[in-house]
């Protein structure tokens, strides 16, 4: 079966844009959808908004609000980021606690076979404007949501926390194989596509392999 790796990451608005039609192609076509998390670039490429052109972030927080309108989805800075960064200095600090808690339940929810519906169940929360998205019942109903109990989830992440940092290792290895950036779809280990503008690309090339369910 064909294998449509995606490389996906919970700071990242263009992957919430894109996380219901990464969905969608579980459902429209007959590929092996392998749902692989990523820690935001910020944490991935030391100082990279230390080093990144002035022009970036103006631009892409103008161009994610436009995105979200012509997608209909709603969206807005995340109060708080989950990332702890100074974004005036680029100075991403040491101790990361929410992105560490994402990532480990994201990856429970792979585990469960749940993680694209668990990663838009939450990025809807961190990137649809609710705020403190990180406390009192908003992880607990976005698990139930994506058909999950946190308590399991939390249960499985105390049991495997030693192997959790090998597989987010893996995951961004093999992402690296072929771009640093998010959403990256990946078909049969060998062509890419990165962006959440380039889901059409893929569904073209889905359509060109006659994997239309």
């Amino acid at each position: 079966m064909t294998t449509v790796e995606i490389f996906w990451s919970f700071r990242s608005p263009y992957s919430y844009l894109a996380i219901g039609r990464i969905i969608a192609l579980d459902t429209d076509y007959d590929v092996d959808l392998n749902f692989r998390p990523v820690r935001p670039l910020a944490l991935r490429e030391e100082n990279f908004f230390q080093n990144v052109r002035p022009q970036f972030v103006p631009y892409l927080l103008k161009d994610v609000v436009r995105e979200g309108l012509r997608l209909n989805m709603p969206i807005a800075l995340p109060r708080p980021d989950p990332v702890v960064m100074d974004m005036g200095t680029g100075q991403v600090e040491a101790e990361q606690p929410y992105i560490e808690q994402l990532m480990s339940l994201g990856l429970g929810a792979c585990h469960f076979g749940r993680g694209t519906e668990f990663a838009q169940a939450v990025s809807k929360r961190i990137w649809g404007g609710t705020e403190n998205w990180h406390q009192g019942s908003h992880l607990h109903e976005a698990a139930n949501e994506a058909g999950l109990e946190l308590s399991a989830l939390e249960e499985w992440v105390d049991q495997n926390r030693s192997q959790i940092p090998s597989i987010i290792e893996d995951n961004e290895s093999a992402q690296l194989k072929h771009h640093w950036g998010v959403p990256l779809m990946v078909v049969d280990e060998e062509e890419a596509f990165f962006g959440q503008d380039r889901l059409d690309a893929l569904t073209w090339r889905l359509d060109q392999l006659k994997l239309k369910k």
